[in-house]
């Protein structure tokens, strides 16, 4: 297995220029600078995570194009991602703007919607989850994902957690930019640090979600 030595600056680069240049001729010119300062790199990060968070699904660099009115046929960054049920577990990112990681569920089916707005209603499991989330926004995470612009149907407006019933996906994230500890082989710490802190989270998702290994 390949040591994990940071994400290099040409890594950066090739993202600044693919923004530029999103096309074949230019993918073909740079596909070996793309596997060896991207995807080898990544490839490592994971690896080295593997251990203690599972094996990670590195994303292919195409886009699928099919139904988006954007027809730029490649990604404009490298993420990663390992799964703890549909939809949901931890990521990490390096494109352009640096390196950034996350965690959370990132597209809740319609049943699994159903059983986490169920536990945020119930004030044991839905009190556990602000906690868990005010922990993380303490250490720097913040909160994103796709949310409705009014109550969801059935719920009551005026319920203390409304803002997080809202949420039709929920996750937390934080960039490290440009920060010159991307370019070095302590990323690998920051990351496991920023996915033990996430793994409160992603276990109370998880537990409400379909489990993809039954």
């Amino acid at each position: 297995m390949t040591e994990f030595a940071g994400f290099p600056e040409a890594a950066l680069d090739f993202y600044d220029d693919l923004e530029m240049d999103n096309t074949k001729s230019f993918w073909e010119a740079h596909k070996g600078i793309y596997k060896e300062q991207v995807l080898a790199p990544m490839t490592a990060l994971t690896d080295a995570l593997a251990t203690e968070f599972g094996k990670a699904k590195v994303f292919r660099p195409y886009r699928d194009v099919r139904f988006a009115k954007d027809k730029t046929p490649y990604k404009t960054g490298q993420g990663a991602f390992v799964s703890a049920g549909r939809a949901t577990g931890w990521y990490v990112e390096v494109s352009s703007p640096g390196v950034r990681v996350g965690a959370g569920f990132y597209d809740a089916t319609g049943p699994d919607l159903s059983r986490i707005r169920e536990s945020i209603l119930n004030d044991a499991t839905g009190k556990l989850l602000e906690t868990i989330l005010a922990d993380l926004e303490a250490n720097g995470f913040t909160i994103g994902g796709d949310k409705l612009k009014t109550s969801p149907r059935g719920y009551d407006a005026d319920h203390p957690r409304i803002d997080l019933l809202r949420h039709k996906s929920l996750v937390l994230g934080k960039s490290y930019g440009f920060d010159k500890v991307i370019h070095s082989p302590k990323l690998l710490d920051k990351v496991r640090a920023d996915w033990q802190a996430l793994r409160p989270l992603v276990e109370w998702v998880a537990d409400r979600v379909e489990d993809l290994g039954s």
